[in-house]
């Protein structure tokens, strides 16, 4: 007996091949099984210049971001070490000095 994953949408694991989709009965999710695989591979993150960020990389910020719920500014040209690659719709997990803990949009930094 194969086994099959378990759905992405609900984590069931009664999932059924239905042709060349894989279907959850619980939440009626269809999915393939070639397009999960490589959604986990490809998830490729770019900073505003399209160069490829990857865990650990070093970036600047290139637009002043105003902090929700503070009045405190992060300014241009503001070095972030060491950044985490997240999905999500931040892609980026990181600490910066003076701020603290933060997450930032790919769009908003460029590689170092």
């Amino acid at each position: 007996m194969s086994t099959l994953p378990a759905c992405p949408a609900c984590a069931s694991d009664l999932t059924y091949e239905d042709g060349a989709l894989l279907v959850c009965p619980e939440c009626a999710h269809e999915w393939s099984p070639t397009s999960e695989a490589s959604a986990d591979e490809g998830a490729v993150f770019r900073d505003a210049n399209g160069n490829v960020l990857a865990d650990g990389d070093t970036v600047t910020v290139i637009k002043d971001l105003k902090l929700k719920g503070s009045s405190q500014v992060v300014k241009v040209g503001t070095k972030v070490k060491n950044i985490r690659l997240v999905g999500g719709d931040h892609d980026i997990d990181c600490k910066i000095d003076g701020f603290g803990a933060m997450k930032l949009k790919s769009e908003f930094v460029r590689k170092v």
